[in-house]
């Protein structure tokens, strides 16, 4: 009986070994980002899987309420890839011949959406096996910046602070003097693994340049920092100074104002000036317009009047008539005096007048 059971259990441990299997364990990757992840799936068949060959890579991602997701798919001797939005492009066998045994791939230029359990399925009928990877995303530190917290005076207390700008948890700090005494205060050694340094007290021995290293589980960053103990500022003549320096500012600042203010108000005074119209003053007189005008008016009159007046209105004419204003008045060309006939002066209604004639002497003839 004993006989016939060992039979049985090793005809079953010859059929399991004949079958279609998955060679890699179960493990764990951590990658950092950007970088590009193997994730193996090497496997076996034996000689009853005549099926054809199919390859299917599954992730379920960190976020549990997401649905698993097909990444990459060989069938019929064809790949497939774009299944999964969020991977395309970054996704791909790594072995030219997957009938060979080596359905193993590479994602390229990782995110941390990428974190998640990744399942390798090969079936083979009647052989079916599948194994499950494990990946993790980790940010390097980056960007780590050094700077002091305080005043860098003897006497005073301040801070030494390392902060990377990121960097995925857990992170391991370590402080470091590289100048002058690389030994290290003994005050401070309780804090050399962590970001801060409390300074206590300082004094001018605690000068010098330090270093910050920053390291996770897959890189590490550093930064340098100068710390410079010096002997206490004057602060009262600081202050002093710097309250002086305002009030100097305030009046050149109100001078700059008042000069502008005034100048302001002349312009506009200047202004006002100019376009005021004084009603009080007259007009200038036209004196060569007013003779004209006086002259020409009498002239009018003068159309009318009969002979029998005619020499004394000339005398009264030429006596009302301002002597300068006439002699300034612009002289027109001589003309000779028109001729008319005596008839055409009869009908004109002019009256014949007689004119003594003179002798040479100027007496009456």
């Amino acid at each position: 009986m004993a006989l016939l059971l060992r039979f049985v259990l090793l005809c079953g441990v010859a059929d399991f070994a004949r079958s279609l299997t998955i060679i890699n364990p179960e493990q764990m990757i951590e990658k950092a980002k950007g970088e590009t992840a193997y994730l193996p799936c090497k496997f076996t068949v034996s000689d009853e899987d005549q099926g054809p060959l199919d390859i299917e890579w599954l992730l379920s991602p960190a976020d549990n309420q997401k649905p698993d997701q097909v990444i990459i798919l060989y069938s019929g001797d064809k790949i497939y890839v774009d299944y999964y939005q969020d991977l395309k492009g970054r996704v791909h066998f790594t072995s030219n011949d997957i009938t060979s045994g080596d359905a193993s791939i590479n994602v390229t230029n990782l995110q941390l959406s990428d974190i998640g359990i990744y399942q390798c399925k090969v079936k083979k009928a009647p052989g079916v096996a599948n194994k499950k990877v494990q990946l993790t995303v980790l940010v390097k530190p980056s960007g780590i910046r050094c700077f002091i917290d305080g005043s860098e005076e003897i006497g005073n207390d301040f801070k030494l602070k390392c902060e990377p700008k990121e960097g995925s948890l857990p992170l391991r700090y370590e402080w470091q003097k590289l100048s002058d005494s690389q030994k290290m205060p003994d005050s401070w050694l309780p804090e050399m693994t962590s970001p801060v340094i409390s300074v206590k007290n300082a004094t001018s021995e605690y000068s010098g340049t330090y270093s910050c290293t920053v390291r996770n589980r897959v890189g590490s960053d550093q930064c340098l920092l100068r710390l410079d103990v010096v002997p206490p500022s004057n602060r009262a003549g600081t202050i002093a100074g710097a309250i002086i320096g305002t009030l100097l500012a305030l009046v050149l600042i109100g001078c700059i104002v008042f000069c502008c203010h005034k100048k302001r108000r002349e312009e506009k005074y200047e202004k006002e000036v100019h376009h005021d119209i004084r009603e009080d003053v007259p007009p200038p007189k036209s004196r060569t317009s007013t003779a004209r005008s006086y002259i020409g008016s009498n002239h009018s009159s003068l159309g009318s009047m009969s002979p029998s007046n005619m020499e004394g209105y000339s005398k009264t004419l030429y006596n009302q008539v301002p002597s300068e204003d006439f002699e300034r008045a612009p002289q027109s060309p001589t003309l000779p005096p028109a001729k008319v006939a005596a008839p055409n002066l009869s009908r004109m209604g002019a009256v014949p007048v007689m004119i003594p004639a003179q002798s040479k002497d100027g007496s009456i003839v």
